[in-house]
């Protein structure tokens, strides 16, 4: 029997119930979009949408702390895109030897509830080779710093996708590819992205390792 594909779009919806990131005195701006021009008017309709890129699921380069980090166009079209590791917060980060040549890191927290890894934890994560992270839920590093686990990511110049529906990522298998898709954006620290997972399904339910 052929094997099928079995998608998981973890991307959060942009909606009326959309809420924008923000910590302390910070917010992005909110989310808005109205008409820009109408069929009536200029013969065909755009609309203009306006959003922070910490708002949403989103991609931050090592730029977004680092005052000399490397910028989002830095990553090539390949790096976006591959299998992962996945990896179940705090049940465990792993040891190193968990890695066998995945493309990319994913880090999932409980659906509800905060994620904590030890430094040492994070240390052996940091070693690994992949250039991109995923992470789901609230993944955080026990260390009394602000943003200590996305300035230890970025001071590896790793990348960083996160803010995805976590109810969703719930249901990620354990192998499967990844497919990150941000704005082509020159020069930027972050955009917005959609995040997709692709496994392989037969018809009886089962979910079996991604293509090679």
């Amino acid at each position: 029997m052929a094997d099928t594909f079995v998608f998981i779009d973890l991307t959060k919806s942009l909606d009326e119930s959309f809420s924008p990131y923000s910590h302390g005195c910070y917010s992005d701006p909110p989310l808005e979009w109205a008409a820009w021009s109408t069929v009536g008017r200029e013969g065909f309709r755009v609309d203009r949408l306006s959003l922070g890129t910490q708002s949403g699921t989103h991609i931050d380069a090592p730029a977004h702390f680092l005052k000399d980090g490397v910028c989002l166009d830095a990553l090539g079209p390949e790096h976006f895109m591959g299998r992962y590791l996945l990896l179940d917060v705090p049940s465990g980060a792993g040891p190193p030897c968990a890695y066998s040549g995945e493309d990319i890191l994913f880090l999932r927290a409980p659906e509800k509830g905060r994620a904590l890894l030890t430094p040492e934890e994070m240390g052996r994560l940091l070693a690994l080779p992949p250039a991109l992270w995923v992470a789901a839920g609230d993944v955080s590093v026990d260390d009394p710093e602000p943003f200590a686990f996305n300035r230890l990511v970025a001071g590896a110049g790793k990348f960083l996708a996160e803010d995805l529906d976590r109810r969703r990522a719930q249901d990620v298998p354990a192998e499967g590819e990844i497919f990150v898709f941000p704005l082509r954006l020159a020069c930027a620290s972050g955009s917005p992205c959609r995040v997709v997972v692709r496994a392989r399904k037969t018809a009886a339910g089962k979910v079996h390792p991604p293509l090679d």
